[in-house]
């Protein structure tokens, strides 16, 4: 006992002593964390066709002036006649809107001069149908009653909502159809899903019209356009983890 207890101040002396020359011992922990997650990617789509239920119209007036108030009057008596012949088919006014309105100079660059030579106005109206046998009536009145533009036709559905979730309760059926058949025939196990990503197609893209020279022929051939029917396409993508 007597050899212990003189044993540990010895030890605890000469540590001290050994720190005061030497500096601290050097101490260290190293931590290696590893997480390495192999993913299984698929993608599966769904498609569900629809049946649009409104018709968007893009028309409008487009004149020139001497100077600003004679081509701003020109074209407000005009695009006022194509709106309120508009509604006389039985088209609601919150379903008019007007989408561009401006005026800009028309310029004369000869002899190296810009010269100001009138002035250009133009204004469109987007008009939203929501009868549909009323669309092609929309553009035959309104191009004759001085509408000298028009943009475009677009059918579309207004609430995609239910076409949606179908589309996309199809595309993830198929998707983990998929990945169930690649992991029997490759002999891995799928574990959680660990991303999923989706994307829809556009099927409201306008239908560009050439009817200006109608208007200007005074034509008495009536505009014949079908909605027929739209495909609703949603596409997903899924990662799911490797076990």
């Amino acid at each position: 006992m007597k050899t212990l207890f003189l044993t540990i101040p010895v030890f605890f002396l000469s540590l001290f002593i050994y720190t005061k020359l030497t500096g601290p011992i050097p101490f260290s922990v190293n931590q290696t964390t590893t997480n390495k997650t192999d993913l299984f990617t698929v993608t599966g789509m769904g498609k569900v066709a629809v049946s649009p239920d409104i018709a968007r119209v893009t028309v409008g007036i487009q004149e020139n002036g001497p100077t600003v108030k004679a081509a701003q009057d020109t074209m407000n008596t005009k695009i006022n006649a194509v709106s309120d012949s508009i509604k006389k088919i039985g088209i609601d006014k919150k379903d008019i809107k007007t989408t561009n309105y401006s005026i800009q100079p028309n310029y004369d660059y000869a002899n190296g001069k810009q010269n100001i030579t009138g002035y250009s106005a133009q204004t469109n109206l987007e008009i939203i149908v929501r009868e549909l046998e009323k669309a092609n009536s929309v553009i035959d009145v309104a191009t004759g009653a001085g509408a000298n533009t028009v943009g475009g036709l677009t059918f579309d559905v207004e609430d995609k909502s239910k076409a949606e979730n179908e589309a996309r309760k199809l595309a993830v059926q198929e998707a983990k159809k998929k990945a169930e058949e690649a992991s029997k025939t490759a002999g891995f196990t799928i574990g959680k899903m660990l991303n999923y990503q989706e994307s829809f197609n556009r099927f409201g893209e306008p239908r560009p019209l050439m009817m200006a020279a109608k208007a200007d022929m005074n034509e008495s051939v009536q505009t014949e356009l079908e909605p027929g029917s739209k495909d609703l396409t949603l596409t997903v993508t899924m990662s799911f983890e490797i076990r």
